[in-house]
């Protein structure tokens, strides 16, 4: 056992494998009370007869959280407002998605009167950092377990968990080893690992679940619209929804298209290559439409701003930094950008691809009479001489300075 004192702990519980050991390891490692924590950000997993699981295995209680509205609208809607996505592809579904799960587990052990709080990521990937980076921010006075870290853990892997689970009469599911991970919440599903892990190997159709195949996709074009206000989406279709059903919504729509399919090598933050593939149907649709709505009223230089920023953003939300100052004070700026992205963008879906087929919005920048090939609509064009040659100062000054040193 432990020298370590711990006389409570809140464990991220999802009643599958390695959470069940991870549980009954606490009890039996540290000899103190466990509380089971499980957190509902839309992954559809059946819950019915989650907390008899979890008493049987040794918790004292489960604590069943739905938090798909303050999912929605507290972490991937402002996520959303600022375009974020990683690495040229990925719009960061699982990434999003820890916040919020740890922020709520934090809450959770403070209530309780616990020492620590415990997760069952592995030393390896990201969500390590991610959920114990909030965490520090949030309650710093709470004692961390990661078992995959820890000195005293046993087990090398899935056939070890299952002698233990069965030594210790532990209640797992009985299911093949897929050949790959899956996650899945409110924004995506990410597959990664078994078969993956060969880059050139091209997954099977029959993995995905939110999309169907492109080629399989209806041969007759669907339009959509969507409303958005502030920067966020609110109506599809004319129909106004809250944020999780927006997301729900739009997840159905996109995927019967077969939009939102994505493969890529990412770079950790461990600093490991890792191949990832996701399908994030909606919020691929949803940052269509509020590029559209962008391009009628942002200004130039506020846009070109906002945009030099999002790579550095997506990174804060990769890499864990969700409640760090950083990402709050840049998600202050882009939030005040976003305040007259108000419009309608009308969306054409076909096999795979979005295509923006028209935008409105009555905070327009946009003015025909200027943009016109066919009006002069007060511009006067000869104003861009002076304008041209302004600009052109500093390179006339450059070469002639080149062929004065060629002299």
């Amino acid at each position: 056992m432990a020298t370590e004192k711990i006389n409570k702990v809140v464990l991220a519980y999802s009643g599958g494998l390695d959470t069940s050991v991870i549980l009954r390891w606490l009890k039996d490692e540290f000899g103190c009370e466990v509380v089971a924590f499980c957190a509902d950000v839309g992954q559809t997993e059946e819950t019915e007869g989650l907390e008899a699981k979890a008493l049987a295995t040794g918790a004292s209680k489960l604590h069943l959280a739905d938090l798909r509205e303050e999912f929605a609208r507290d972490f991937v809607f402002p996520m959303m407002r600022a375009n974020a996505i990683y690495e040229g592809y990925y719009l960061l579904g699982t990434s999003i998605a820890r916040p919020v799960i740890a922020k709520k587990q934090a809450e959770i052990a403070l209530a309780e009167g616990a020492d620590a709080v415990a997760h069952g990521a592995t030393g390896k990937g990201n969500d390590q950092v991610r959920f114990e980076l909030t965490f520090a921010r949030l309650a710093p006075e709470l004692r961390i377990i990661a078992p995959w870290r820890h000195p005293a853990w046993p087990f090398k892997g899935r056939a070890d968990m299952l002698a233990y689970a069965s030594e210790k009469k532990i209640p797992v599911p009985v299911t093949a080893e897929k050949p790959y991970s899956m996650d899945r919440n409110l924004v995506h599903i990410s597959y990664e690992g078994g078969i993956l892990e060969d880059p050139w190997r091209e997954p099977y159709n029959d993995m995905f679940r939110l999309t169907v195949a492109p080629e399989d996709a209806p041969a007759q074009a669907e339009y959509v619209e969507i409303e958005y206000e502030r920067g966020n989406p609110v109506a599809i279709n004319g129909e106004r929804l809250a944020p999780a059903a927006i997301v729900e919504r739009a997840n159905r729509i996109a995927g019967r298209h077969g939009v939102g399919r994505v493969d890529m090598v990412e770079n950790r933050y461990v600093g490991i290559k890792s191949r990832g593939v996701y399908e994030t149907p909606g919020v691929t649709m949803l940052l269509h439409g509020h590029r559209a709505v962008e391009q009628l009223t942002l200004d130039r230089e506020v846009m070109h701003l906002r945009d030099s920023l999002v790579s550095r953003y997506a990174e804060m939300v990769y890499y864990g930094y969700w409640f760090a100052p950083e990402r709050e004070a840049l998600q202050a700026l882009i939030d005040d950008a976003q305040k007259s992205v108000n419009g309608v963008a009308r969306l054409k879906l076909y096999r795979g691809g979005v295509w923006i087929a028209g935008r409105k919005s009555p905070n327009s920048l946009y003015d025909p009479a200027i943009a016109s090939f066919e009006e002069a609509g007060g511009y006067q064009q000869a104003d861009a001489e002076g304008f041209i040659r302004l600009s052109g100062l500093r390179l006339r000054a450059l070469t002639r300075s080149e062929h004065k040193g060629r002299k």
